[in-house]
């Protein structure tokens, strides 16, 4: 794949999750952000901070330190810290504005480049593809939870089940 396609599908990659997520929380009570489906378990709330944690670590000064800074409390990224829905998508999207702030300025040359994530050395398009399976990873977690949540009332965010015939007739399939 030449390295500009690499740059460009990785962002709309990006933001089609980041989608899903908005999505998601618009249609998910607000006690339901906070909500622990069982014990051991994360709420969305919990996965927000999470990924928060990870994409200001990982995305801040990309190309000049490492990835793990050593400000973040990873392991306190998995308490309960949020109580509102504001605060919730303040993180989100502080997150995700970190992360595309340094996606934007990327040029292929900057694919080969060596970065390091907790020591370890990666060029930048493998810590992207790192962050491409981790991200959506989370995502999904958090589009399962409102479903599991707003039950049928839940309004899909694909090809909703048994639509998959008229959705290819309108691609014209």
């Amino acid at each position: 794949m030449p390295a500009l396609h690499f740059l460009d599908s990785a962002r709309k990659e990006f933001a089609y999750y980041r989608s899903l997520g908005d999505k998601t929380f618009a249609q998910v009570e607000d006690a339901d952000l906070f909500r622990i489906p069982a014990p051991g378990s994360n709420s969305i709330a919990v996965i927000v901070q999470h990924l928060h944690g990870n994409m200001l670590s990982r995305w801040t000064d990309l190309l000049t330190t490492d990835g793990e800074k050593a400000w973040r409390d990873r392991d306190g990224e998995f308490e309960p810290m949020m109580a509102t829905r504001a605060e919730l998508l303040t993180r989100w999207n502080q997150g995700w504005d970190c992360l595309f702030a340094a996606m934007d300025p990327l040029v292929p040359a900057d694919l080969e480049r060596a970065i390091r994530i907790r020591t370890e050395t990666h060029t930048v398009a493998q810590a992207i593809t790192r962050q491409l399976a981790h991200v959506p990873y989370h995502v999904g977690q958090i589009v399962l939870l409102g479903k599991l949540f707003k039950g049928e009332l839940f309004v899909s965010l694909s090809i909703p089940r048994g639509g998959t015939a008229r959705f290819n007739k309108e691609k014209g399939m």
